[in-house]
């Protein structure tokens, strides 16, 4: 409670109003995350909810930390930040992505429930068939050494029924859109390689894609593909 009243003091603000722009940063957040189906989070965003009003130096920073903490405490989520990529070597460009315009700090909500206990009360029918075709995609992905053609993608996709132009998938819908909402969501992002023959559009494994946690799940989503069936990680 000291530490809280001397952070305060520094700002000139009082408790009452810190808590309100808490709250504020925090409603933005989840309705955000749930509007833009899991989209990072600008810090940007977060932070002019703060300094719409209020000038003082580093407040955005300790509202912004004080809303991490109340979401994980409260809410059983982890306000987690995304690091940058790499930057691409020559002959590579980035493409332009509405996910990333790219300010340096983006969030996403990640659930800190237990796995079991997420999958019986949050995971449900709408869900379920956009975090399998997630982990396939990423499965894929990842046995090709974490980067991979666009052509060659779309052709693993069509051996699991998906077809690039198809528009009415009974399940996803527009089959390419449902491929960009990966990338929106920074699982993936979209590479153009420039060569001798003209450029190759490639897919590389993004930031949530390469998250330790996330990570570790696709590889032991591998490993039980593998125990079932030794032929699906032909990846040519």
């Amino acid at each position: 409670m000291a530490d809280e009243d001397e952070a305060l003091s520094q700002f000139d603000i009082s408790k009452e109003e810190t808590d309100k722009l808490v709250s504020e940063v925090i409603r933005f957040v989840l309705f955000k995350s749930h509007q833009n189906s899991g989209c990072p989070i600008k810090r940007e965003d977060l932070t002019q909810i703060v300094t719409k009003n209020y000038r003082q130096r580093n407040l955005a920073t300790y509202v912004i930390n004080e809303a991490k903490s109340k979401l994980s405490n409260v809410f059983g989520y982890d306000l987690k930040e995304l690091q940058r990529s790499r930057s691409s070597s020559t002959g590579q460009s980035r493409l332009p992505q509405s996910q990333s315009s790219v300010d340096s700090k983006s969030y996403v909500l990640v659930s800190q429930l237990p796995i079991e206990m997420f999958r019986k009360h949050v995971v449900g029918e709408t869900t379920t068939p956009m975090t399998g075709f997630t982990f396939a995609i990423l499965a894929i992905v990842q046995l090709a050494g974490g980067k991979m053609p666009e052509e060659t993608l779309w052709h693993h996709l069509k051996r699991m029924g998906l077809h690039e132009n198809d528009e009415h998938n009974p399940v996803f819908g527009n089959n390419k859109q449902v491929l960009e909402t990966l990338v929106q969501q920074r699982f993936l992002q979209k590479e153009k390689v420039n060569g001798p023959e003209g450029s190759t559009l490639f897919y590389d494994l993004a930031e949530r894609a390469l998250d330790p946690q996330v990570s570790q799940k696709v590889k032991d989503y591998i490993s039980q593909i593998l125990k079932n069936d030794v032929s699906v990680v032909d990846i040519d």
